[in-house]
């Protein structure tokens, strides 16, 4: 089965481009793939880039779709998102350089993007 956080993420970060951010999908990719481990990359990376914002949206939304789905094989999207705001609101993080309305987006299309991403490769509980 494929990751749909991998999925999710890089499903956002494609409508999400802007001429702003032309490279989202790279950055996206980047955040993927340094998001297991434990070492530094060779190259620097921005953590506070978009790219890692997407990629911790999605891994958030994906913990959060399977905790709730402990109580219901099937939560409700709205408690999805509801649930992932609260915890993001909670984390004292720094943002990227986007305004409220722009990083609101960004979260409500990732999580969107996630969740479309379980629905669609049947994911298994866990």
């Amino acid at each position: 089965m494929a990751d749909p956080v991998e999925l999710g993420a890089r499903a956002a970060a494609k409508r999400l481009i802007t001429p702003h951010a032309p490279a989202l999908t790279t950055d996206v990719e980047v955040a993927l793939h340094t998001r297991d481990t434990t070492t530094r990359p060779d190259q620097y990376v921005d953590p506070i880039s978009l790219g890692a914002l997407i990629v911790s949206i999605a891994s958030l939304t994906w913990t959060v779709y399977n905790d709730l789905r402990k109580n219901n094989p099937t939560p409700p999207p709205e408690a999805v998102t509801r649930r992932v705001r609260v915890q993001l609101d909670r984390l004292d993080t720094p943002q990227p350089g986007v305004s409220p309305a722009e990083r609101e987006r960004c979260i409500d299309i990732t999580i969107e993007e996630t969740l479309n991403s379980a629905a669609q490769n049947g994911d298994e509980p866990t």
